[in-house]
């Protein structure tokens, strides 16, 4: 095998070569090679190696997403319901302005 120094880049044939992709034995330059999980490799024996990432799993991801809606609706809803509650309890006073008035360090 020759020494990667002498080698030109397999898709850049003006470059020198970087590395040597492991899966096919090309040799790349620095923009042609990526390092995946710890191994360096092109990126046509990276696109074959890794799976492709599909749109879902079928009823379990749709099951899964409308799980986390209900969760989100039902938090915003107890979110909501609460600081109603809390303010459903202040004293009218507090609403119409009298509590203000009765602020014992302000009397004259």
């Amino acid at each position: 095998m020759s020494q990667i120094a002498t080698q030109k880049c397999f898709n850049h044939a003006g470059r020198e070569a970087a590395a040597r992709c492991p899966a096919c034995g090309r040799c790349f330059c620095r923009e042609c090679i990526t390092e995946h999980e710890g191994r360096v490799m092109c990126a046509a024996c990276l696109r074959r190696s890794v799976p492709p990432r599909g749109r879902g799993g079928g009823l379990q991801a749709l099951l899964a997403a409308a799980l986390r809606c209900a969760a989100g609706f039902l938090t915003a809803w107890l979110v909501f319901y609460y600081v109603a509650q809390a303010l459903l309890r202040l004293p009218s006073s507090f609403h119409e302005g009298a509590l203000w008035r009765e602020i014992p360090w302000e009397r004259p």
